[in-house]
């Protein structure tokens, strides 16, 4: 039986339209949010008020009621447990495990027999989200059943839950994207100072309970996928003493005992960071069983941007207003740093021609690949300078080299990569290169490798099922100094066919990639915590081959038309739909990283 028109739409009632977190799916391309707004995540919220069941209604209609009703978060999914038989114990609190289709069909009642009927229900599913938040993907046809049996009332409930939702929701992509917002926590990294980001969907009440909410999940740490890579300040056992206070612009944190043990420095440094995501919040207070705690130097009322020094980009990117150094390969074929848009080589002669150029942090160093990707090369960037020298030599004749990547501590990474295995390359200043320890796409193609500048997340494109997908994994490093680096996840289905990738910041992937409507690589913007990507405008860019991005620097793409290479810009990198300008003779754009 179907639900007669209008039994979902009574239990679908939405306030105050807005834009909320996003679940990656095929082919959504929306203009994003302006630069310097994209931390906000505290715009008006979508409330779902749901409707009770009715006596009237059947099994299918109780299950679509049901479904509906527990898209909604207020006063811990009340409504949707009354279309459950209490013997079921269903309550999925307040971070549920979450199946997430991106559509689904009408329940059908496949057998009824007096006071017993089976309800079945289809659909696509997108991915899960972990009790942490932590949003997989995973895209299936699922098919489920819901056992239904009458009340001592003659009302008909749900007596039996599928195995998908027993413990959590099953909910549409457009539930998750109403109800859920995608935020980030930050936690420390293996350096003891860099804050590394923990992007998790969270689903909420009401506006009003995103400050505590967000507090608390930053509390109870970070994912099960980022937990072996970094370290919270915060002792274990701390909680929220109360609910925080907002007055004014200043947001008051009150802590249990258990703080007392931890370090009020490093503790403020997260808070400060996780709060900065709320508009209304300006400062905040860390208080520890009632009584104000202050950091060395820092006020009672502490600014929630004080922490630059603990910035995921680096504390230069927190104080810099102006563009990065920009380097390429000139008209010459040697390397170059940009001035405005006039190339001025720094390498010349035989030894100084490269392909893929990377740059240390320190601008200490240069690496790159050798023309056919059969070698990396690697020297001492010093003006004039003629020492680079072969690192690495393929160990295949049909093996290549990704463009090599820099950490923040200068170690060079690079894949050696066939059509179905690869290697990662690690290389620190001074010593010889050796493989990872551990590397979780050996058994893959590997097409670009960029590590993130927080020096604990690396962004890959991976050859998975005849596409070029985008990934991100996640980098634990071993007290034995050994390096594991696995846990790959992608992190948009948006994207066909990407080609190369660069880490704009810490929340943000520049991409060259296809859309299922371009006919050509175009450059996009694509956040890691799963959100709708962002076009970069079009323009004649002739055919993109390679990508380079920076904090508060334009995107640059190597270009390549009518037999000539060209290095295009956006005349502003504030702007997202900037006009493009290919005015800059060369290849290979990169940025010092």
């Amino acid at each position: 039986m179907r639900p007669p028109r209008g039994a979902l739409a009574a239990a679908l009632s939405l306030l105050m339209v807005t834009g909320c977190a996003t679940v990656p799916t095929g082919g959504r391309v929306v203009s994003g949010r302006p630069v310097d707004r994209s931390e906000q995540v505290d715009d008006p919220y979508v409330r779902l008020v749901p409707v009770r069941p009715r006596a009237e209604w059947g099994p299918a209609e109780i299950v679509s009621g049901f479904l509906a009703a527990s898209a909604s978060f207020d006063d811990d999914q009340k409504v949707a447990r009354e279309y459950v038989s209490p013997a079921t114990g269903w309550r999925p609190g307040l971070r549920p495990a979450v199946t997430v289709f991106q559509n689904r069909d009408q329940p059908i009642v496949v057998k009824e027999s007096g006071a017993q009927a089976t309800v079945r229900l289809e659909g696509d599913q997108l991915g899960t989200i972990g009790p942490d938040g932590q949003y997989t993907a995973d895209p299936k046809h699922v098919e489920v059943t819901f056992q239904l049996g009458k009340s001592q009332q003659g009302l008909w409930r749900i007596t039996e839950l599928p195995t998908e939702v027993r413990g959590g929701l099953l909910l549409t992509k457009a539930d998750v994207d109403r109800a859920f917002r995608t935020v980030n926590l930050y936690f420390f990294g293996p350096d003891g100072r860099t804050l590394v980001p923990n992007a998790i969907f969270l689903p909420l009440a009401n506006r009003q309970d995103l400050p505590n909410r967000l507090v608390q999940a930053l509390l109870v740490g970070p994912t099960s996928w980022l937990a072996p890579a970094v370290r919270s300040a915060f002792p274990p056992g701390t909680r929220l003493r109360g609910g925080i206070t907002i007055s004014k612009d200043v947001a008051t944190v009150d802590l249990t005992r258990q703080a007392r043990s931890g370090s009020p420095e490093r503790m403020s440094a997260q808070l400060g960071w996780t709060l900065r995501q709320l508009s209304e919040v300006k400062q905040f207070k860390l208080q520890i069983e009632g009584e104000t705690v202050t950091p060395e130097g820092v006020s009672a009322a502490q600014p929630v941007r004080a922490w630059a020094a603990n910035a995921p980009d680096g504390e230069s990117s927190e104080e810099r207003s102006d563009p990065q150094s920009a380097y390429l390969i000139g008209a010459a074929g040697h390397l170059s740093q940009l001035a405005g848009d006039l190339p001025q080589p720094i390498v010349t002669g035989a030894a100084g021609r490269l392909v893929r150029p990377a740059v240390t942090p320190d601008y200490q160093e240069v690496a790159g690949l050798s023309p056919d990707s059969g070698q990396v090369l690697a020297g001492t960037l010093v003006a004039g300078s003629t020492d680079i020298q072969p690192l690495l030599t393929r160990s295949d004749p049909d093996a290549r080299f990704t463009a090599p990547s820099f950490d923040r501590n200068g170690v060079l990474w690079t894949v050696e990569t066939t059509k179905d295995r690869s290697t990662l390359w690690l290389r620190q200043r001074g010593r010889a290169p050796v493989r990872a320890a551990h590397w979780g796409l050996g058994g893959r193609q590997v097409l670009a490798l960029r590590v993130a500048r927080d020096g604990v997340r690396v962004a890959a494109i991976v050859k998975m099922d005849r596409r070029a997908q985008v990934h991100i994994g996640r980098i634990v490093r071993r007290p034995d100094g050994g390096v594991e680096v696995g846990s790959f996840l992608p992190v948009s289905s948006e994207l066909q066919d990407a080609i190369d990738l660069s880490w704009r910041d810490y929340g943000t992937l520049a991409v060259l990639g296809r859309a299922k409507s371009d006919s050509q690589p175009l450059p996009y913007l694509v956040p890691v915590s799963g959100g709708a990507i962002s076009s970069l405008g079009v323009g004649a860019l002739g055919m993109p081959r390679t990508i380079a991005a920076a904090p508060k620097s334009p995107v640059l793409v190597g270009t390549r038309s009518s037999h000539e290479t060209r290095v295009c810009r956006q005349r502003s990198h504030r702007d997202q739909f900037s006009e493009w300008v290919c005015a800059i003779p060369g290849s290979d754009p990169t940025y010092a990283q």
